[in-house]
This record gives structure tokens, sequence and C-alpha cells, in this order.
């Protein structure tokens, strides 16, 4: 039986915390920066978690379930 694969765009997206949550980063932060707020591209940069009703979908591409 071959090796399951973790999806490589999900490895690349995501980082499990040590509590077991999900980390991700906001997208809207690449490109076309200059008609965006400072305050808007500044709330951008910071992390945040996986929404609950995501969780499942994820941590199946990452292979955790």
């Amino acid at each position: 039986m071959p090796k399951m694969k973790t999806k490589s765009s999900a490895k690349k997206r995501f980082k499990v915390t040590g509590t077991g949550k999900i980390k991700r980063k906001h997208a809207f932060k690449n490109h076309i920066l200059t008609k965006k707020s400072k305050k808007r591209k500044l709330a951008l940069t910071h992390s945040g978690l996986v929404h609950d009703s995501d969780m499942n979908s994820i941590k199946q591409q990452l292979r955790l379930k």
C-alpha cells in the first residue's frame, strides 16, 4: 500500500500550533497595495486561525485525521 501524501498547497499555507489549532495567513497582502490603507495592510500582516467549519477539510489535506 502506498503512503498517503499531504497536499503540497496546504503544507505551504498552514501550520499546526502546539495546542492543535491551525494557523493561516490573511489574503490580499501580495500586490496592488497602494490603494489599501496602512491600517488595513497592518491588520492583514498578522496571522489568524482557521475557522472551525474549515478545520476538518484542512486536517484531511494535511493528513492529520
